[in-house]
């Protein structure tokens, strides 16, 4: 029904974004809804697919239309739920997860919460030699070397991230795992913090 929405970002946490547009404030479901924090107040454009189920009606929001389309060819796979696409596209290593599909790699893809091998190979299964047309780039941010430094004081950023992969379907044990680590860095968003996580927790 949504292509799209353009309107002006009012709320920002760790599951969703709020953005009113014409007078009327969409709930949006996001992979990483903190990207749009430095948005706040500001006139933005987010494309949307909504979801009907006989007890909810929602929306889910995506950077751009390439992002969307992703979205859709996973959640078209037998036992990606909604959530589950949102988790997997959370990862900002789009190329990644398509190079990964080419190669059959399973172990990769079981790292993302809600998908078991089974799931990951029907990924493989119905998705390989599709994706072509996407247009997805990798956006690693701010540089792949982890300092060592001091105990962060920011923690709000870091308890927001930590609430994030919460939402996103990631395990208590999985969170704390890592969340030493993330605790170690000295970023200035919640936006970097959450972005760190997902690196590592792919890692693990």
């Amino acid at each position: 029904m949504y292509e799209y929405i353009k309107g002006t970002v009012t709320f920002v946490g760790p599951a969703y974004v709020v953005i009113e547009a014409n007078s009327i404030g969409y709930l949006l479901y996001m992979a990483n809804p903190f990207r749009f924090s430095n948005k706040l107040n500001k006139e933005v454009t987010i494309y949307v697919h909504q979801a009907v189920r006989e007890d909810a009606i929602t929306l889910y929001g995506f950077k751009d239309y390439n992002e969307k389309q992703l979205y859709l060819k996973l959640i078209s796979v037998s036992g990606i739920g909604p959530k589950s696409g949102l988790a997997i596209l959370a990862n900002d290593d789009h190329a990644g997860l398509i190079q990964a599909i080419e190669s059959e790699d399973v172990s990769y893809l079981t790292k993302f919460p809600g998908v078991g091998k089974k799931t990951a190979s029907q990924i493989i299964l119905d998705l390989k030699g599709k994706l072509d047309e996407l247009e997805v780039v990798s956006t690693s941010a701010e540089g792949s070397v982890q300092q060592e430094l001091p105990l962060s004081t920011n923690h709000g950023p870091v308890n927001e991230a930590i609430e994030a992969l919460a939402a996103l379907g990631y395990s208590a044990r999985e969170i704390k795992k890592i969340e030493p680590d993330i605790r170690k860095l000295n970023k200035e968003t919640t936006d970097a913090y959450l972005r760190e996580a997902l690196r590592l927790l792919m890692k693990k």
